[in-house]
């Protein structure tokens, strides 16, 4: 159970890459008080953690209802994670979780960003909500379910906590430094994208022989 948490706390960290959310937070709220970045980076690692937990225990239904079979799942997440990693490895982090020039523009004149773009698109991407939906139509019992529960929550913590220290880290890793860690996520990314596609591949040709 604990090695299993710790692999999809690894992978969920590689695939949100709250680093590499920093400089578009920072470039969303430049009039903000400290106070009221702290606040909106609470309020977006809540609806970030509401979004997930959702799709993670809807994955079943979703699945089910779409009449989409699991090895699908997994080669179309496979496919968005990968281009999603690639994204990231090419510097274009923002632009990869569908926050344009428009999106970061009406962010500058929204009351509040917390929901959109902050937790959605930009933290929990189709990458993220295909790869927890896979994963959970894979485990038989509530016991690891409910431990990844808690691994997604941990998650949202850790949002919070790199979002409300943004302007520190920033300073102190530099823009420089910031796209460096996303790059090396990247490639953790496409990596997780690739095995995706493979085990769907595998278990799709064994089903058919």
């Amino acid at each position: 159970m604990f090695e299993l948490s710790l692999a999809v706390l690894a992978s969920l960290f590689s695939l949100v890459n709250p680093l590499g959310a920093v400089p578009v937070f920072l470039a969303m709220t430049p009039h903000y008080t400290k106070g009221e970045r702290q606040q909106t980076a609470l309020h977006t690692s809540l609806y970030f953690t509401l979004i997930l937990l959702a799709f993670f225990f809807a994955g079943s239904l979703i699945l089910t209802f779409f009449g989409i079979s699991l090895n699908a799942m997994r080669i179309a997440g496979g496919l968005v994670i990968l281009t999603s990693g690639f994204s990231l490895l090419s510097g274009k982090f923002a632009e990869g979780r569908a926050v344009d020039k428009k999106v970061k523009q009406e962010a500058l004149t929204k009351d509040d960003i917390s929901f959109s773009p902050l937790a959605m698109p930009l933290l929990s991407g189709p990458g993220s909500i295909s790869y927890l939906i896979s994963i959970q139509a894979e485990q038989e019992s509530w016991e690891p379910k409910l431990a990844i529960a808690g691994v997604i929550t941990i998650m949202g913590l850790i949002v919070f906590l790199i979002l409300r220290s943004s302007p520190y880290l920033q300073k102190v890793l530099g823009v420089a430094g910031l796209q460096a860690l996303s790059r090396i996520m990247g490639f953790l990314v496409m990596a997780i994208g690739i095995q995706n596609i493979i085990t769907g591949v595998v278990a799709l040709v064994k089903n058919l022989a």
